[in-house]
């Protein structure tokens, strides 16, 4: 079943071609029209009691463009990179364990993108893109208009210098290089995003 996982924080809408019961929701809600969809995403933007909803309706590609259409959209990329020695490489930014990630430029293609934010806020040269990973969406809201933002995710090897210094013009305050069973110390620190971007890439070869 192709679902859609939109990340409000550390909240989320999943939109689904049928209900999902896969997993608790705080509400199920079957899609009838847009002016409904509407009020609906702005009471849970506003209520932070509401944990999850799923939203369903039997044209999911339908469901999910009308769904966007709400946000104005941005594009970004980033980039798990794996160390030669098996160890991952994580930055803390905004007090948050992250990966390096940024906008991506007009014209520019995200692979471009991904390989460019993670030179730039790690500072580290001749890491390459080893295969493409599941993009992840979010929503954030700037002078008062919601934005959604698609991430484009890629898995990268690099075997050079671990370096450690952060990046501080980037707003980065500390780099890291993990092993996979060093992960569990990062999770309450991280947001749920980026552990599903973790858990789909590292645990799941």
């Amino acid at each position: 079943m192709q679902l859609f996982k939109v990340h409000f924080e550390n909240r989320f809408i999943v939109l689904s071609p049928e209900p999902d019961r896969l997993q608790k929701y705080s509400l199920f809600h079957k899609f009838n029209d847009t002016s409904e969809l509407y009020e609906l995403i702005s009471h849970f933007q506003e209520d932070k009691t509401l944990s999850c909803i799923n939203i369903y309706g039997p044209d999911i590609k339908h469901l999910w463009k009308i769904f966007r259409i709400y946000f104005n959209e941005v594009e970004a990329a980033g980039g798990l990179v794996r160390h030669s020695s098996g160890k991952f490489l994580f930055i803390e930014k905004r007090g948050r364990i992250d990966l390096p990630k940024g906008h991506v430029e007009p014209g520019e293609a995200p692979e471009d993108c991904a390989l460019r934010e993670v030179a730039e806020e790690c500072g580290i040269s001749g890491h390459r893109i080893e295969k493409t990973l599941s993009p992840t969406y979010h929503t954030y809201s700037w002078e008062g208009i919601s934005y959604l933002k698609k991430t484009h995710w890629f898995e990268m090897y690099y075997d050079g210098e671990m370096i450690t210094e952060p990046q501080t013009e980037e707003g980065i305050t500390k780099v890291d290089w993990l092993l996979p069973d060093e992960l569990n110390d990062i999770k309450g620190n991280a947001w749920y995003s980026l552990m599903e971007v973790i858990n789909s890439c590292i645990f799941k070869k």
